[in-house]
């Protein structure tokens, strides 16, 4: 099944290919296509996984930071 992430990034819609054999999640492959270095979130993503018992912790940290970043309506399509 063919998948396409659709976005935006600093205001400006986009649309891409993904694939679950080249990244981890979509939202690597949006940083990647966007030219995002993610070193350090998922550093601190990790000790926040590692750190937490709250539900839905890391899922929030994500959301808020790739919002910092400039990415907003992430959705996956699916063909």
């Amino acid at each position: 099944m063919a998948l396409k992430i659709s976005y935006s990034y600093k205001g400006q819609p986009r649309l891409i290919q993904y694939a679950n054999d080249k990244y981890h999640d979509i939202y690597e492959a949006i940083a990647a296509e966007e030219g995002v270095d993610l070193r350090a979130y998922l550093a601190m993503e990790r000790q926040l996984a590692s750190l937490t018992k709250k539900v839905g912790a890391v899922k929030d940290f994500r959301d808020n930071k790739f919002l910092e970043f400039g990415f907003n309506d992430i959705k996956v399509i699916k063909e």
